[in-house]
């Protein structure tokens, strides 16, 4: 097997979930080599090339080892590629991942939340946008 379909080769290596979501995030314009040309899902990829994935808003970048085209399990599939994300962006995921941990404080003594107490609570975080979510603008490589 000398070339793979990017999406394909994507999902098989696990870095998304399902093959439907690596071929969303080719058409998106997320995928890219690392010349800087944007990759279609059925675009054709070989061992040696580098990869540049927009993920939540992180660039990873990954060099491609062995090529694969069937789902295998993660310690097969960490063989197949190799990890070359910038500090700078591993940096952004971990803070990222950190600050996502917070939990609601509540008094001792007050009880469970009202479904009123839920409601403006769920409201009031779903009004602090997540700068990492998966955005439309595919330029911001």
């Amino acid at each position: 097997m000398s070339k793979v379909r990017v999406d394909k080769w994507l999902w098989s290596v696990r870095i998304f979930k399902t093959r439907s979501i690596s071929t969303k995030y080719c058409k998106a314009g997320y995928v890219r080599t690392f010349e800087g040309r944007v990759l279609k899902a059925s675009s054709e990829i070989s061992v040696g090339d580098t990869l540049i994935v927009r993920k939540n808003g992180i660039n990873f970048r990954i060099s491609v080892l062995k090529l694969i085209s069937k789902r295998v399990s993660y310690s097969l599939a960490i063989e197949c590629y190799k990890d070359t994300t910038p500090k700078e962006e591993l940096q952004k995921f971990e803070s990222w991942y950190i600050n996502a941990k917070g939990t609601e404080y509540r008094e001792k003594g007050h009880g469970r939340p009202t479904k009123k107490d839920r409601r403006i609570l769920e409201s009031f975080k779903e009004a602090i946008p997540n700068p990492l979510e998966f955005d439309n603008e595919a330029n911001n490589f």
